[in-house]
């Protein structure tokens, strides 16, 4: 446990940035009366989401380390992140949509509906859902989480002399 302590650290600020973010999605109205603009700014997350994987990172190369970290380390490092921050997905799903934001659903089906993204209520209530969006979630949390740590470690590592 101690040699995986800062990935572990590292991953609850994640979760709790991704429960913080949404509470702030709801309040200015993404959610609801914005919901139009909701496909386009909650993409913004990306920034907070590498800044975490990039502060993480250095916590370990710096703590770890002893400043010294190769891209493999540093990859093995974020992976650990993506693998704790993705078996907490679906929980984090459902706090999001049942405590945080139980109005989203509702909202974005109607929404997908009279804006024709999707043909009918049943189309768009196939998508638009609980289960749908644990899976998204923990699909989507792996792959992006996979290649920010590949990313992050590769600027992050120890950059060899020569």
């Amino acid at each position: 446990m101690e040699k995986i302590k800062i990935e572990l650290k590292w991953a609850i600020i994640f979760i709790g940035m991704t429960l913080l973010w949404m509470v702030l999605e709801k309040m200015v109205g993404l959610h609801s009366t914005h919901i139009d603009k909701h496909m386009y700014l909650t993409n913004l997350f990306a920034i907070p989401a590498i800044l975490i994987y990039v502060l993480a990172l250095k916590d370990k190369k710096k703590n770890y380390y002893d400043g010294q970290m190769t891209f493999k380390q540093g990859f093995l490092a974020g992976l650990i992140i993506t693998i704790i921050v993705t078996l907490f997905a679906p929980l984090t799903q459902w706090i999001i949509s049942t405590v945080i934001t139980p109005e989203y659903f509702p909202n974005v089906i109607a929404h997908s509906v009279e804006t024709g993204y999707h043909n009918s209520l049943e189309e768009a209530e196939a998508y638009f859902n609980l289960k749908s969006y644990m899976l998204q979630a923990t699909v989507g949390t792996l792959i992006m989480g996979v290649v920010t740590a590949a990313i992050v470690a590769f600027f992050v590592r120890t950059k060899s002399k020569g």
